[in-house]
């Protein structure tokens, strides 16, 4: 396939795992990249998810001059056009190679005209312009009952740029040593959209690790954890064990999934700290002796993490939330039971939805005789965002800054 075809095939390959066959980004893994670059493959991920974080709005560019909606695959060639001209990319390569890839599939090669037709009406400069994406009417709808129309509105302007980047840092590294970085109220830092990770100086040392600030501030929950036995229950991708052990903890990461532990060994090796790792099923599983501590991030919708995963609004339904909230009520009676008496466990969630925050933490105390909610300060966090129930996060909180993610998180305390 002659060069740049390749690239962009690749993205649709991915739109069509997640539209077409309901897959997210990370399931379909690198097998839609395959034989691409590590420069190629970076930019297929981009322009994907893109496309995914702006589909409402370019279709309705589109619409303008198209009779009828077309098949999904030529849609999609269009959308990705679109979102590349919006870029700044050439028109002339942009609209031939759009015309190439619908000629090259037996699917598509009959509309290839129309590709070429539609994408002339699009001169540079083109702005992507009008609403943001909403978020699916059955999310939207609960958040707005939650939140206001006004919040929710602001959570999808957010959703609708590309997420800066958070880092943790070691307690030994110096927030000045990162260039370009902008130190958040709550220490996390940030840094602009774009740019690879990897080439900062420190990231060989371990000098920091990738973890939003929102999500950051579980384990600063638990305040000093120097010496104590911690349980990072469900721990993949792993910030927050390298917070715990970063913090002198002893820490246990413990995740169903094998492959998504992976990341967090290699990062434990980069940053030179220490962690036991186990891969199990925490619903079989018993550890060998009580915790200091645990911290349990429980799988949930992932509705606070739109910004960062666009794919999640095409793929969640509201018939995934009752076996998730059973899930998780269920991962958090176990983790009580594991804790020392006087123990303290912090129960997370990357969603918007109270029935997977604050609706657990009451449901929580009314099943558990003497255990007790803490609210410990956090140094950097709104008082406003502290609620009866818990640390409620939004996407909208600092958006002018790029926001955060959407999480919950509560601290319980086990009778002595």
């Amino acid at each position: 396939m002659a060069e740049g075809l390749t690239a962009r095939r690749a993205v649709l390959d991915l739109l069509d795992g997640v539209l077409s066959k309901g897959l997210s980004l990370a399931e379909q893994g690198d097998a839609p990249l395959a034989g691409l670059s590590a420069g190629d493959k970076a930019r297929a991920q981009r322009l994907a998810s893109a496309v995914l974080r702006q589909a409402e709005p370019i279709d309705r560019m589109l619409g303008a001059h198209l009779h009828k909606e077309p098949p999904l695959a030529v849609l999609n060639i269009l959308r990705l056009a679109v979102t590349e001209l919006a870029e700044g990319g050439a028109a002339h390569g942009v609209v031939n190679s759009a015309v190439e890839l619908a000629r090259r599939d037996k699917t598509t090669q009959g509309l290839a005209g129309l590709v070429n037709a539609v994408l002339r009406k699009f001169p540079p400069p083109v702005l992507i312009e009008g609403p943001v994406q909403r978020l699916p009417g059955w999310l939207r709808q609960a958040l707005v009952a939650r939140y206001g129309k006004v919040a929710v509105g602001k959570m999808e302007e957010v959703q609708a740029r590309t997420p800066v980047v958070d880092l943790t840092l070691r307690h030994d590294t110096a927030a000045g040593s990162l260039a370009g970085a902008e130190v958040l109220p709550t220490g996390s830092l940030r840094m602009a959209a774009g740019g690879q990770i990897s080439a900062l100086t420190g990231f060989g040392e371990g000098a920091f690790w990738v973890q939003d600030a929102a999500a950051a501030l579980a384990v600063r929950m638990l305040g000093d954890v120097a010496g104590l036995s911690v349980l990072d229950l469900c721990a993949a991708p792993g910030g927050k064990t390298l917070q715990l052990a970063d913090g002198g903890a002893e820490v246990t990461a413990l995740d169903i999934s094998g492959p998504r532990l992976v990341r967090l060994q290699e990062n434990l090796a980069r940053t030179g700290l220490r962690a036991k790792i186990v891969t199990a099923d925490a619903l079989q599983w018993a550890p060998p002796a009580p915790y200091d501590a645990i911290v349990l991030d429980a799988p949930c919708s992932a509705t606070g993490t739109i910004r960062r995963h666009p794919d999640l609004p095409f793929l969640r339904q509201p018939s995934d939330i009752a076996g998730l909230v059973d899930l998780q009520a269920r991962l958090l009676d176990r983790a009580l039971g594991w804790l020392k008496p006087g123990g303290r466990l912090v129960y997370c969630t990357c969603s918007l939805l109270q029935d997977e925050g604050e609706g657990q933490i009451a449901a929580a105390l009314a099943r558990h005789e003497g255990v007790v909610m803490l609210q410990p300060e956090i140094a950097g966090v709104d008082p406003a965002w502290m609620t009866a129930r818990g640390l409620r996060m939004r996407p909208d909180y600092w958006a002018e800054a790029g926001g955060m993610d959407g999480f919950f998180m509560a601290c319980l305390q086990r009778p002595i």
